[in-house]
């Protein structure tokens, strides 16, 4: 190693990062200072020869030159760089995703040398306040299922930075969604169907069996733990190939607890995403875990096919293609509601108009959505079909959902065990 010789003449060799990093954070502790940006000095670190006896202190002059100190974007986001050292443990590496909520970062946690996924949430009361009622159910699920034995997401630490929540997870692979989306969405094979949609259905009951309800379930929700991926070859109608991705291992966990509620909480009148949104939601008579089942359903739905069962972003149009694929809505259900979209129980809809015709040109009973007339994809479209029952009272449990005979066919090393009491409580 070269020698580096200071402006005091005395040869020394470079301190390495991991000294100066400890050197440092001694030198701010005892000028009463919080050790909380050293990503701002990372730019300058490589310029500066100082004496491990105290001349750090040169560093305090030369901090106009680093960055400055930790801004957020107009939208509440933190703004950050690759390198960038998050309470002096978590080093950014990339950027994972985004959404209303803050942004998702691959780190690398300099304490114990592994990567993780960070959710840093925006500078922003109302979503500050959701990621603090986030981190307590994952601290609730933790207690209860603390090897993640019921597939959902592993919370590995929390804290706040400069009024950023930022929460920790183990890596995971991408969302069935983006590997749909990446795969130009084509539909999974009926085997990974099967396996996706028990798992969901397994993590979900453990849920329920706890008296909380996700209510947020999507396909963006569920991550593959590797979504490494073979291409295959396959023929099309036409007799021409095409390559498709086939992710090798489709074990998955469940995310994104942030709406999560526990049966006696507040039940806000309108959750989940538009459309997975089960009937009761949009009619506003009240929701509870049925919602659940009603958007697994979905799920389950758009795995097979490739396609978003409901794909609209109006409530009248929404309840409209569910009569179109499901039959009428219940008469009961239409009395209760004090929404306005029935006219003497019936839904108030005009057939004729644009919109009539797009629900009748891109809808249609639910099986006829059938690729083929197989007992295995019979099966399936019967789950679904118990799980898109418009009475929350007579959809199907998920206890029942996976005694199924849809899953009697996924192999036993696929199966997830019983053995331990799923009924603690987990009540705040």
């Amino acid at each position: 190693m070269a020698e580096l010789t200071l402006k005091n003449d005395r040869t020394r060799l470079p301190l390495k990062f991991s000294s100066f990093y400890e050197l440092y954070k001694r030198f701010l502790k005892d000028h009463g200072c919080k050790w909380h940006d050293v990503s701002k000095l990372l730019s300058v670190v490589a310029e500066i020869l100082f004496d491990v006896d105290g001349t750090c202190s040169k560093i305090l002059g030369k901090s106009s030159r680093a960055r400055s100190s930790v801004k957020d974007d107009k939208d509440g986001h933190l703004v950050y760089w690759p390198g960038y050292v998050m309470g002096a443990r978590y080093k950014i590496i990339d950027t994972l995703g985004e959404g209303t909520f803050g942004k998702v970062v691959e780190v690398k946690d300099l304490e114990l040398e592994h990567r993780m996924a960070l959710k840093i949430i925006k500078n922003v009361e109302k979503y500050r306040e959701a990621a603090k009622l986030e981190i307590n159910v994952l601290e609730k699920l933790a207690d209860v299922d603390p090897d993640c034995k019921n597939l959902c997401v592993k919370m590995l630490d929390w804290f706040e930075y400069h009024g950023h929540m930022c929460i920790a997870f183990e890596m995971l692979g991408q969302s069935v969604f983006d590997f749909l989306k990446d795969n130009n969405y084509q539909p999974y094979p009926l085997e990974q169907v099967r396996h996706i949609s028990y798992q969901l259905v397994y993590s979900v009951m453990f849920l329920h069996d706890n008296k909380l309800t996700h209510t947020d379930l999507k396909p963006e929700n569920i991550l593959f733990v590797d979504s490494d991926y073979e291409v295959v070859s396959v023929y099309t109608s036409s007799k021409k190939t095409h390559d498709l991705r086939r992710v090798k291992r489709s074990d998955v966990r469940l995310i994104d607890f942030g709406s999560a509620t526990f049966d006696h909480e507040h039940h806000s009148t309108i959750v989940s995403t538009r459309h997975y949104r089960a009937p009761e939601v949009i009619l506003e008579l009240g929701w509870s875990q049925p919602c659940d089942v009603w958007s697994i359903g979905c799920i389950m739905f758009e795995l097979y096919l490739g396609i978003t069962l409901f794909q609209t972003h109006d409530n009248r149009e929404h309840l409209a293609m569910m009569e179109r694929i499901l039959g009428p809505i219940p008469y009961r259900m239409a009395r209760k509601t004090r929404t306005k979209y029935f006219y003497h129980g019936k839904l108030d809809w005009e057939e004729k108009s644009s919109a009539g015709r797009y629900v009748r040109e891109n809808c249609k009973p639910l099986l006829r959505y059938l690729l083929n007339n197989n007992e295995e994809a019979r099966q399936l479209f019967d789950l679904i079909a118990r799980m898109l029952e418009y009475e929350p009272s007579q959809r199907v449990t998920l206890r029942d959902a996976l005694k199924h005979p849809f899953f009697n066919k996924l192999p036993p090393h696929q199966r997830l065990g019983n053995e331990r009491a799923r009924s603690h409580s987990l009540s705040r």
